[in-house]
């Protein structure tokens, strides 16, 4: 009776270098690729900005008042009834950074009941 040979296992190289090669792509594709600036070049600084508010947006207090182009309004519902129906279709929404989440929750749903097809919510990065 013969014994079987013992036959060698060799480690899966092939995988371990399929693994590399996928972290590599990741971090090539999740890194910058770009230029980079010249040196000698000056970029505008835009820290002395004052951000406001583009005029026709809905702007919401703090306390929860609705103001449009500097006048007072007095519901969502009142609001949407006055815009055409090309201005329903997008209404841009300033919210005052201490305005309760609960009541931005609650004011969106209530334009999006009027009527609006779509709310955009315009936020600091966006003003500057």
């Amino acid at each position: 009776m013969r014994r079987a040979r013992a036959t060698q296992t060799r480690e899966p190289t092939i995988a371990l270098i399929n693994i590399v090669f996928l972290m590599l792509v990741f971090f090539m594709v999740a890194g910058t690729l770009a230029q980079p600036l010249d040196g000698d070049l000056n970029l505008v600084q835009t820290a002395d900005l004052e951000g406001r508010a583009p005029p026709d947006t809905l702007v919401v207090h703090a306390d929860g008042r609705l103001s449009y182009r500097g006048t007072t309004q007095s519901s969502a519902a009142a609001y949407v009834a006055g815009l055409s129906e090309e201005e329903r279709k997008s209404i841009r929404l300033v919210p005052d950074r201490d305005l309760p989440a609960r009541v931005l929750v609650d004011l969106t749903r209530e334009l999006r009941g009027e009527g609006a097809e779509r709310v955009l919510l315009v936020t600091e990065r966006g003003l500057k």
